[in-house]
């Protein structure tokens, strides 16, 4: 298993590689070049063409594709990402301050939608053909149909607006407090809001594999020695159908990133979501290119994650 893991994490790097090339190509492609994105129209006017050729000199702009390709890369690999171009600040900096907000959100959203997913897949499956499982089955369709930026629309309205429940948007006390508590009511609605869409998907999945379980012989073998049905249903059913279950639950972390830039705008949370899309409105490349090299990784690092984890269910695929 140990062989296993390591040949997984060595396949990382050929692709983290290949991503690399891809962004930075990518930026290379776009009109312009980062002095003339980093200057004003209006300084465009001033500055001459020889203070422009001197200024992507200095900028290493000059120099083969390959030699800049290499020297961004070799930054990234110190811990050096730049500087934003907009603002001027630096780009590490912003993720440091950043990155735990958007972490602390992305977690609580996790662990709603695990929990209440889980649940109300449990519920489904054990009320087959009932008012509960229809109920969970519509939401399960519902859930995972209707776009994020709509569900936080309606959450401010119902839950902020009008019935003044929480804030309609931040991440602060306005008074300054920043303890958990004082945190925790601007979180619950965003936090909601980018779970839903999992919620959704692990209740449907949940359902699915519970029956599935549930019709093994084991069940009735269980369930003929006399087990209390809640018995047979929490230790022998569900513990078994929550093995698929896992694996959906890290193959969904790219969509809870992703989620992630559209949850924090309608609600104004400011974090990673907010930085990543001032960066696109101001053509921000370096922000934009580091944001994207992060989700890159994040995506590549639950791919390898499901692997490692199939493979420590199944050990067939060890031997494959």
């Amino acid at each position: 298993m140990i062989k296993y893991t390591l040949r997984r994490l060595l396949a990382l790097i050929p692709k983290l590689l290949l991503i690399s090339i891809i962004i930075f190509i990518g930026l290379e492609a776009l009109p312009g070049d980062a002095v003339t994105r980093s200057l004003t129209p209006k300084q465009l006017e001033i500055l001459s063409q020889e203070q422009i050729e001197e200024m992507r000199e200095n900028a290493g702009l000059n120099d083969p594709l390959p030699v800049q390709y290499f020297r961004w890369l070799w930054n990234l690999l110190r811990g050096d990402f730049g500087y934003s171009q907009s603002t001027g600040s630096n780009i590490a900096v912003m993720l440091a301050t950043r990155l735990p907000y958007t972490m602390e959100l992305a977690a609580w959203a996790l662990i709603f939608a695990c929990v209440l997913g889980i649940i109300f897949g449990f519920i489904a499956s054990t009320h087959k053909n009932s008012i509960v499982d229809y109920g969970c089955t519509a939401f399960g369709v519902v859930g995972t149909s209707v776009p994020e930026f709509f569900v936080g629309i309606v959450f401010i309205l119902i839950f902020a607006l009008h019935l003044k429940w929480f804030p309609t948007g931040g991440r602060m006390d306005p008074r300054g407090s920043a303890d958990f508590f004082s945190r925790f009511p601007y979180i619950v609605l965003p936090a909601f809001t980018l779970s839903i869409h999992l919620m959704a998907s692990y209740a449907r999945y949940t359902r699915g594999s519970m029956l599935d379980v549930l019709n093994k012989d084991y069940i009735k073998t269980a369930r003929s020695k006399g087990l209390s049905e809640t018995t047979v249903n929490l230790k022998h059913g569900l513990r078994n159908a929550l093995t698929p279950v896992l694996v959906l639950v890290i193959s969904q972390l790219p969509a809870l990133v992703s989620g992630v830039v559209i949850v924090e705008t309608v609600y104004n949370y400011p974090a990673m979501g907010s930085m990543v899309l001032d960066a696109i409105s101001a053509s921000d490349m370096p922000v934009v290119m580091i944001t994207t090299m992060m989700i890159s990784i994040v995506t590549l690092l639950a791919s390898t994650l499901i692997d490692i984890v199939t493979a420590l269910l199944d050990p067939r695929v060890r031997l494959e």
